[in-house]
């Protein structure tokens, strides 16, 4: 059973997850560099699927080398890129190394990256994948073919609070959970009333306690990325007032990571949330004050996995 896993089934405690970096060259010696900066935060950290339609080290590369290095990864899968087919590939091939957290996702448009010829495939949609995903988990390829043993899984999924249809996207989770997901990881959501919404919606659905929630926040260092997250990427909308209070403020950076700071600690106050996903654009010091100041006590890393980053290096 993963870490990650345990905690949201067994345990009442926050949990927190990040993302890694995508990987572009350097091999293991840039994965190391993401992995000790993370190491001794998180419970488990997404190894990313092409995200934002861009292409990069694949994700079950990017999830075994995470593995190497004492990372626990959860792997992302997304609809865009892969039929079924491929899609099992990537779940039983970083089954065959340990992975035991998964991601099912649609994936961001290919008109969000920077190869927009690209074809589409969605061969299944997102609540398609996971019920394949729980599929693969009970020892069954979605042709019907066995599986012996069955890989150990703990399947998530996504899901936006923040972008119309409002009213459909509690009955979305209520499908994905109906289909195999345990947690939710949730896109950036700067409306807290939508926030707040959501989940009571999830808790008098009857889901708190069987779905974990897990809202995102993203560090940022100033109101750039609040405009171009508005103006850009689809699902994401920032209220003005939000992205004034950088824009004037003395101290811009100081000020987007208070607020950064004051939207993780309003959803870990909302029902049915259970940790945090955290995104961070900064790469700075910030991600440790965030997490000290949220009450996060870093672990210590083990001697194995010691051993193991000189290995991997």
């Amino acid at each position: 059973m993963s870490t990650l896993e345990h905690k949201l089934t067994k345990t009442t405690e926050t949990v927190f997850t990040a993302e890694f970096h995508s990987l572009d060259g350097n091999g293991l010696e840039k994965a190391k560099k993401y992995a000790d900066r993370l190491s001794g935060w998180f419970d488990g950290v997404n190894a990313t699927d092409n995200t934002a339609a861009h292409a990069h080290v694949s994700n079950v590369a990017t999830a075994i080398a995470m593995k190497q290095l004492g990372l626990e990864p959860i792997l992302q899968v997304v609809c865009r890129d892969k039929n079924r087919l491929a899609q099992q590939a990537d779940i039983m091939g970083a089954s065959m190394f340990g992975v035991e957290n998964f991601l099912a996702l649609t994936g961001d448009d290919v008109t969000a990256g920077d190869e927009t010829e690209a074809r589409r495939v969605f061969d299944l949609d997102g609540p398609q994948l996971v019920r394949l995903m729980s599929t693969i988990k009970r020892g069954e390829y979605m042709s019907g073919r066995k599986i012996d043993p069955a890989p150990h899984m703990f399947i998530g999924a996504v899901e936006n609070p923040g972008a119309p249809p409002f009213e459909y996207r509690v009955q979305r989770v209520a499908k994905k959970y109906a289909s195999g997901a345990k947690f939710l990881q949730l896109q950036i959501c700067y409306h807290q009333d939508r926030l707040e919404k959501f989940c009571a919606g999830v808790r008098d659905a009857g889901l708190a306690g069987k779905i974990a929630i897990i809202p995102t926040i993203v560090l940022i260092k100033g109101a750039r990325p609040l405009n171009f997250m508005h103006n850009n990427v689809a699902g994401i909308d920032v209220p003005a007032d939000q992205i004034a209070r950088v824009e004037k403020a003395a101290d811009p950076a100081e000020e987007a990571y208070l607020q950064t700071l004051e939207f993780a600690q309003h959803a870990l106050a909302q029902p049915a949330v259970r940790g945090l996903h955290i995104t961070d654009f900064r790469n700075d010091e910030t991600l440790e004050r965030l997490m000290t100041d949220l009450g996060r006590v870093r672990q210590s890393i083990t001697s194995e996995v010691k051993d193991n980053h000189a290995y991997s290096a």
